[in-house]
């Protein structure tokens, strides 16, 4: 065997040797960095679940939604021509991931011990005087007068009375009318002019009375 025979196949020994030690520390990275990357989705399922429990807590007690940030893909095992350029950064979330989950942790114990202060009523829940209706109103006045009304004058009395709320002579008409068909009041009509009185049990009662005596 010649001199250059002999030196190539020990340079090729040499080669030899150096890929595959080269090709196992690339196999232990690759695998180093697989468990640091399982990890990291353990980690990161961990603070999503934190996070969709600290959102349910802002919006129950009465919080507007917060903005969400968009979850990144989680990166899947880097190939070999990547895998040492990859690798400190990955050892550097590791330990920075560590102290988010503690504090997200932290925080969401917190949430769930506080228990949500009953919400007050509101303001226009304060207590309201309930008003007479226009039916009421009406046949009040006709019962407090000795002379027949029109619809006119019972308008002009009732918004000086009430002067808070807007009557129409118009819609006073129509009530007054309602209240003689349900024979409440009596209309009396003089000329042109309409007039009504209020309808008393005690002038029906009395006839038979008057009749007997």
């Amino acid at each position: 065997m010649s001199e250059n025979q002999i030196s190539t196949t020990e340079l090729t020994s040499q080669y030899i040797a150096q890929v595959t030690s080269d090709l196992e520390r690339n196999s232990k990275e690759q695998e180093r960095i697989a468990t640091d990357i399982a990890a990291l989705q353990e980690q990161l399922l961990a603070l999503q679940h934190d996070h969709t429990v600290l959102v349910n807590m802002h919006q129950a007690l009465g919080g507007t939604s917060p903005a969400t940030g968009t979850t990144a893909a989680v990166p899947s095992v880097p190939s070999q021509s990547s895998a040492r350029t990859k690798q400190p950064k990955a050892a550097k979330d590791v330990k920075a991931a560590k102290p988010k989950k503690a504090a997200a942790t932290g925080a969401a114990k917190k949430a769930e011990t506080k228990k949500p202060e009953p919400r007050k009523p509101a303001a226009k829940a304060a207590k309201t005087t309930a008003q007479p209706s226009l039916v009421d109103l009406i046949r009040g006045h006709l019962e407090a007068q000795k002379e027949p009304r029109s619809a006119a004058e019972i308008t002009t009395a009732l918004t000086a009375a009430h002067p808070e709320r807007t009557i129409k002579t118009t819609v006073v008409r129509t009530t007054l009318e309602n209240l003689v068909a349900r024979s409440s009041a009596h209309r009396n009509k003089q000329g042109s002019s309409v007039f009504y009185t209020a309808t008393t049990e005690a002038p029906a009662e009395a006839e038979p009375a008057a009749a007997a005596g």
